[in-house]
């Protein structure tokens, strides 16, 4: 089973929520998931970020490989930790 860590759209139409969930590869986009792992608002100026570090890097370490999109989120959650974008533990 390949573990990817992907985004998970809630919201309704034209205002999107993303959860930042673990997954099988083959499940569908909004399908079934193992864990939430954190948030994505981008109703927000700028996006809010919310991810669970410490659960994330454990998912990684074992073996998930986020998206291309989450990757790019948790590097922005890392970097500014003092504006909208939080890591929590």
């Amino acid at each position: 089973m390949a573990l990817v860590i992907r985004l998970r759209r809630h919201g309704s139409r034209k205002k999107p929520f993303y959860r930042i969930v673990v997954a099988d590869s083959r499940s569908p986009r909004d399908g079934r998931f193992v864990e939430q792992v954190g948030t994505y608002d981008p109703a927000f100026d700028p996006p809010r970020v919310t991810i669970k570090g410490d659960v994330a890097q454990r998912w990684i370490k074992a073996g998930a490989k986020p998206s291309d999109t989450v990757r790019k989120l948790i590097k922005r959650a890392e970097a500014s930790t003092e504006t909208a974008a939080t890591v929590t533990a």
